[in-house]
């Protein structure tokens, strides 16, 4: 069977641990590099259910998109290791559980067929590639096989990627269509300047909308889990080919932590 080490390899083979931000924290984060590996389990995030569903099913690895611990999000957690805090709580579980962890991130956006080209696949973009003036090489740009109305497309990106809600903005033909999975609302300069009509991503904020609009981009925040999910059938194809003996499947409980009320409707109070 395959050793953590193993694993670690395989994965930075398909998205290079070069192509992370260096901010970023990615590979083996959590636990021993010679264990064997008979079962891992794919999730977006390392979760305490996620953490449950590793020790229920025999799991001796989860491999995440979000890195398990980054000093970017968890400066003041990760000084300390307490079980009374969230991470130090689900850091203990995971080493109580000997469930190594490896996490692949801003280099899996980056990497080809990673979450960038799935998210363009998804939405059916023909001839994607890199967005031009994006050195990080994150975010796709591709075309429509038809242009459509953002109403229509905004409804499209919602039931293909079973967004819990979309927000967008922008009143032009959709055609020629960025995409940044996750939080890539700071591509806006480099989208338009690549004439660009469309824009998909996530975690926008009111005047990233307000900005878009005037400047006559079409703007969607399809949210984070769902734009980015769709790398996990990539990642449990890939460990099943590279690793024939190895069992590895995507989480059955993880699933978008947001939750979004519906207006019965849509236009709101501006109707």
């Amino acid at each position: 069977m395959p050793t953590v080490q193993a694993i670690e390899s395989a994965l930075f083979a398909l998205a290079p641990r070069e192509l992370a931000m260096d901010w970023d924290n990615v590979g083996l984060l959590l636990g021993d590099p010679a264990a064997e590996v008979t079962y891992a389990l794919l999730a977006l995030d390392v979760t305490d259910a996620v953490a449950a569903e590793a020790k229920a099913k025999g799991c001796q690895l989860i491999v995440s998109h979000h890195p398990l611990m980054n000093v970017r999000w968890h400066q003041r957690e990760m000084q300390t290791l307490r079980p009374d805090r969230r991470l130090g709580r689900l850091l203990t579980t995971l080493i109580k559980d000997d469930i190594a962890v490896i996490s692949l991130h801003t280099n899996l956006d980056a990497a080809p067929g990673g979450v960038n080209d799935a998210l363009a696949a998804a939405l059916g973009l023909e001839d994607p590639g890199p967005l031009p003036g994006d050195e990080s090489g994150i975010c796709r740009v591709g075309t429509l096989k038809e242009a459509l109305a953002p109403a229509d497309f905004a409804a499209f990106v919602g039931q293909t990627l079973r967004a819990g809600n979309v927000r967008w903005c922008g009143e032009h033909p959709v055609w020629k269509v960025a995409v940044g999975g996750g939080a890539c609302g700071d591509f806006i300069p480099q989208v338009l300047a690549a004439g660009c009509d469309t824009f998909v991503t996530s975690d926008l904020g009111y005047h990233q909308f307000l900005d878009a609009a005037a400047e006559g981009l079409n703007l969607l925040d399809a949210g984070h889990f769902p734009t980015e999910n769709g790398v996990l059938p990539v990642l449990e194809a890939y460990l099943q080919t590279q690793f024939p003996a190895l069992r590895a499947e995507r989480s059955a409980v993880h699933g978008d932590v947001i939750r979004c009320w519906k207006a019965d409707d849509p236009g709101g109070l501006d109707s």
